[in-house]
């Protein structure tokens, strides 16, 4: 198996563990929230499946906090 393929493995499984952790259902939004913040770990130099992992569930806790609040069109004026 090609290393990136390793990776992006190691990646969603540190992410099902925060979904175990934490008992949830996953849902697209709290795994756009997830996915991108593993990756930005992995660029940080998290590289084992208990950093990533860790860190996610650390990170975030519970469902709630990943949800980030993005400005809308009716914020900004």
């Amino acid at each position: 198996m090609p290393t990136h393929d390793k990776d992006f493995r190691m990646l969603s499984e540190a992410v099902q563990a925060w979904y175990r952790y934490y008992e949830v259902d996953p849902d697209d939004r709290a795994s756009h929230t997830l996915c991108t913040a593993a990756i930005d770990f992995f660029n940080e130099g998290y590289r084992s499946l208990d950093d990533l992992s860790t860190m996610l569930i650390g990170t975030y806790v519970g469902r709630w906090s990943t949800r980030v609040n993005a400005p809308t069109s009716a914020a900004l004026h």
